[in-house]
This record gives structure tokens, sequence and C-alpha cells, in this order.
């Protein structure tokens, strides 16, 4: 059954940018002096830009204050902008619900230039177009007050909606936020308790209906 309305991750989830982030954070880490940790790219995914800033500076000694550290990062992240791609079928699938009238948002715990920059980069921007960036509220993610304004904005009852997010820490806002969630990493693992790991387009597909 197609859902009434459905709410996505960005990065990871509708497009392949989190590589990007990975690449521009090592080499920002790098132009600051610090070796990056062997898990980074565990420890930083889905994860907001303060708490990451707060474990590079607290446990592997980052100098920098925030706001020249978040700059830093970003000169290298923009770069890499123009070859953000989508990730395989996550478009078409947005796509085909948009054409069904179904209610759809973007939930994201990346600030509001980095949303708007990769939409547009993988085609997703049109006018009305809901999304909501970390600078869009007072807590992120794992707190549910993202995925639940996307609710607010799409005007559905948050048990009328799907979320579909690559991260443990966005399934587990969503999961808080009443709704249907769908676990779908980029690499096979377990999700929280309570979400529905999907593992592939095919069962995404499926799972909404499509």
């Amino acid at each position: 059954m197609i859902p009434k309305a459905v709410f996505w991750d960005m990065d990871g989830t509708l497009t392949d940018s989190e590589p990007l982030h990975e690449a521009a954070l090592i080499a920002a880490l790098r132009s600051a002096g610090v070796t990056p940790p062997s898990d980074l790219h565990e420890r930083v995914l889905g994860i907001s830009a303060w708490p990451v800033y707060e474990m590079l500076r607290d446990e592997h000694g980052l100098a920098l204050p925030f706001d020249e550290w978040i700059v830093r990062k970003y000169d290298h992240y923009w770069p890499l902008v123009d070859g953000l791609k989508p990730r395989p079928g996550a478009v078409e699938i947005f796509n085909e619900l948009r054409a069904l009238g179904v209610a759809q948002a973007v939930v994201s715990n990346s600030d509001r230039m980095v949303v708007d920059a990769n939409l547009s980069a993988v085609g997703l921007a049109y006018p009305g177009m809901r999304t909501v960036s970390r600078n869009d509220v007072r807590e992120g993610k794992p707190h549910p007050e993202p995925f639940l304004r996307a609710a607010w904005l799409a005007g559905v009852d948050p048990g009328d909606a799907v979320a579909v997010d690559d991260s443990w820490t966005g399934a587990t806002a969503a999961l808080a936020a009443g709704m249907k969630t769908i676990f779908w990493p980029e690499k096979p693992m377990a999700g929280p308790e309570g979400a529905i790991n999907l593992n592939s387009i095919a069962e995404l597909r499926a799972e909404l209906g499509l």
C-alpha cells in the first residue's frame, strides 16, 4: 500500500554524499594538523556538524574554533558537489511518489546551505518542495523534532508517514517521532529495534507499494 507521506533523509539516502563529506572532513583535518581517526566514517554517519566538531576537538585535538572549522570543512566540500550523484534508484522513487501525489519532505542533519546545494546537484529542487535542515529545528536527529516538523509541514499525522534513513541516528529519530521507519543503509547492517531493515532498491520499492 502506498503511504500517505514519505520523509527522506538526504546524505546517504537520496544522495551519495557521504563519501564527499568524509573526503572534505579528512582534508580539513589534515590541513589543521590532525590525523583523521580510522573510524571516522562510523563516528560521523548521520551526525550534525556541532557534535562532530565536539568529538574531533575533545578526542583528537582539533584546536580551531567551530566557526573557523566549519568554514574550512565547507571550503573542501563545495568543490566536490558538482560531482554528486543520487543514490541509485532513490530519486526515481521520489519522483514516482511525487507524481502519485504522495506528500514528501527531505529531513536532514546537514546545514541549510548543504541541503540546498546537494538537492540542486541531483535535480531535486522545485517550487514548494519541503525540506528540513539542522538550522530549522532546535534539536537535530536522533531527536524526533526534524521528522515531526516534516509531518507538520506536510499536514499529516506522524503515524501516517514513512521515514527512510540510512543511519542509526536518523532511524532512531524517526522511530521516536512515531513513524513507520525504513532503515536503508548503504552497506548491509542491522538497524534499530522497530525499524524495517532493507538492503536493496527492490525491497524499498516493494515496501513503499510501488
